[in-house]
């Protein structure tokens, strides 16, 4: 019977097997066919045509250095030149961005015959970048940023950046300008003016004129650039004690993600989402055989002010004890620490339990 068995069972596979094989090989002929659509289609060229436009209709970048020689002759040190060195040396140029060009030099420079990003609306803009950089940044349309109409022209000069110099009184040149002069004022000392740019809030870095200091073409460095906007946040930098932003040693990047995460104001995204701040400050990190649970409840800032604050340690209030009776007045209250518990009076509470963001020998954090 086990032998009758063996035979039929390989008889009644055999037409699965085979429909199998054929799937198989069959792909496997497709593949080299599909990998060279895929390859051909990395050509920005391939991709306009594919959306209507046609070869003839592309005028070239040296074409385009011709009238916009100032832009062409700092492009050289341009992160985006690099990528135009692609594809045979037709990688990404001024028509991957601004479109096919040809009719615009035929008509001798007429600016309705090309896109210009500068009339275009955030939203225009910002998928006229993600057609290279969505992979870079998926999450960018969810992020505040792009829901507040803040496109990547608003923080990023795409062609670079050009030297120029400092005026002593910018004026404003419409109404709208007009309510942005306070941030003029806080940018000024800091930055150069775009000389290609009207709105006198876009000013440049002069170190970030030079080659290689900008790698992402920021209009301003940090954080003078997130100030702009941020306003509300800059006094806490000035606190006693701060993380130190205006210092340059930490930078507004380091924790927050401007392109957009799945956190809360827009914090970059961990497993363990205190892991923030406990890539600089290690010793909090853990894992703790007992763990304070506050820590992995509220995170670090149940407790700390991440910007600034007027208390040491960043803590959101003047004296420990108050900061832990906000969690444990029912302890303290029917315990040896009843006595005026919460205040300045007594022992700080850190003073016997010093392991307070864990530990692995007492549960009580005693050392």
């Amino acid at each position: 019977m086990r032998r009758i068995l063996l035979i039929l069972v390989p008889l009644a596979l055999l037409p699965w097997l085979w429909k199998a094989g054929t799937i198989n090989a069959a792909q496997q002929a497709q593949a080299p066919a599909v990998i060279q659509q895929v390859r051909a289609a990395q050509s920005p060229t391939v991709v306009l045509q594919a959306s209507g436009a046609k070869a003839s209709e592309f005028a070239g970048s040296e074409t385009c250095a011709l009238c916009h020689a100032d832009l062409a002759k700092n492009f050289s040190s341009n992160p985006h030149s690099e990528l135009a060195l692609m594809h045979g040396g037709k990688g990404v140029t001024c028509e991957s961005c601004h479109g096919p060009g040809q009719a615009h030099v035929a008509s001798g420079g007429d600016p309705t015959k090309i896109l210009q990003l500068s009339t275009m609306s955030a939203k225009q803009i910002d998928a006229t970048c993600l057609s290279c950089h969505a992979s870079a940044h998926p999450n960018f349309l969810r992020s505040e940023h792009a829901k507040a109409g803040v496109g990547c022209t608003s923080c990023h000069s795409i062609h670079g950046l050009v030297p120029a110099t400092i005026p002593t009184n910018p004026t404003p040149t419409d109404a709208s300008s007009e309510k942005k002069s306070q941030s003029v004022k806080r940018l000024l000392g800091w930055m150069k003016p775009d000389t290609i740019i009207s709105d006198p809030l876009q000013w440049t870095a002069a170190s970030a004129a030079i080659p290689g200091q900008n790698p992402d073409l920021l209009k301003a460095p940090q954080p003078q650039l997130c100030f702009s906007c941020h306003s509300e946040v800059k006094p806490a930098f000035s606190q006693p004690f701060h993380h130190k932003v205006n210092e340059e040693l930490v930078k507004c990047s380091d924790c927050h993600d401007a392109h957009g995460t799945f956190g809360n104001n827009q914090l970059r995204s961990t497993a363990d989402q205190n892991m923030i701040c406990t890539k600089c400050h290690t010793e909090t990190r853990g894992p703790f055989v007992f763990e304070h649970a506050a820590v992995k409840a509220e995170g670090c800032v149940g407790c700390h002010s991440p910007h600034g604050s007027q208390n040491a340690r960043l803590l959101n209030v003047p004296n420990i004890n108050q900061m832990c009776n906000q969690c444990h007045s029912p302890v303290s209250a029917g315990t040896v620490h009843g006595m005026n518990a919460g205040s300045a009076e007594v022992t700080p509470c850190i003073s016997c339990h010093t392991m307070i963001h864990g530990s692995n020998i007492n549960p009580a954090f005693i050392r």
